[in-house]
């Protein structure tokens, strides 16, 4: 059985990089730690191939070539 990685606290950092497979993109993503944190908003990065979260600036970029048709 495959160990899960540990939750992050969100907004520890203010960059983070995403795959196809992490669509559609919110902020604070799964992977984040909710309580103590922002409402969680959706983010449009499919056409850019980034985004900016209006609550707490952390930037996301679509890595794996082009950005995804979703």
């Amino acid at each position: 059985m495959a160990a899960t990685p540990p939750l992050v606290q969100a907004n520890a950092q203010n960059q983070y990089e995403v795959t196809p497979e992490d669509l559609p993109l919110s902020c604070p993503t799964p992977e984040m730690v909710l309580w103590n944190s922002h409402p969680r908003v959706y983010l449009p990065i499919e056409s850019t191939g980034w985004a900016k979260c209006p609550y707490c600036g952390a930037e996301f970029t679509l890595v794996a070539g082009a950005p995804a048709e979703h």
